[in-house]
C-alpha cells in the first residue's frame, strides 16, 4: 500500500510526463524513503546500489552507503515524473533536485 499526498495529484503538477527528471544525488542519499510514497506517480524506489556504481563513489560516500545497508533511492521510472516536487520537499538529506530534460 503506497501513501499519497492528501492534495490530488494533479494540483501540484506543473509539466507534462518526462518534461522534468529527478536527479539524486548518491553522496548525499541515505535510503530513508519518504520520497517513495510520496510521490503520486511512482517515480522513485529504493533498491541495493550495484557495484559498478558504489565503485565511482568517493570514499566518503562509500562508508554512508554500507551504514545505511547499501541502499538509495532511484529513478525507477522518470518518464512519469511531473514536476510536482513532492520528493524534494520531503527529502530529510536533500539529495533530490528536479532538472529539465
Amino acid at each position: 500500500m503506497s501513501i499519497k499526498p492528501a492534495t490530488t495529484a494533479n494540483s501540484e503538477c506543473r509539466f507534462d510526463p518526462g518534461y522534468m527528471v529527478p536527479v539524486i544525488d548518491p553522496k548525499r542519499c541515505e535510503a530513508k524513503g519518504p520520497c517513495v510514497p510520496i510521490c503520486p506517480y511512482d517515480v522513485l524506489a529504493i533498491r541495493p546500489v550495484p557495484s559498478e556504481e558504489k565503485a565511482v563513489l568517493p570514499l566518503t560516500a562509500r562508508l554512508k552507503l554500507l551504514v545505511h545497508g547499501g541502499k538509495q533511492a532511484f529513478a525507477l521510472d522518470p518518464d512519469a515524473c511531473r514536476g510536482c516536487g513532492l520528493c524534494v520537499q520531503v527529502c530529510p538529506e536533500k539529495a533530490i533536485k528536479l532538472q529539465k530534460r
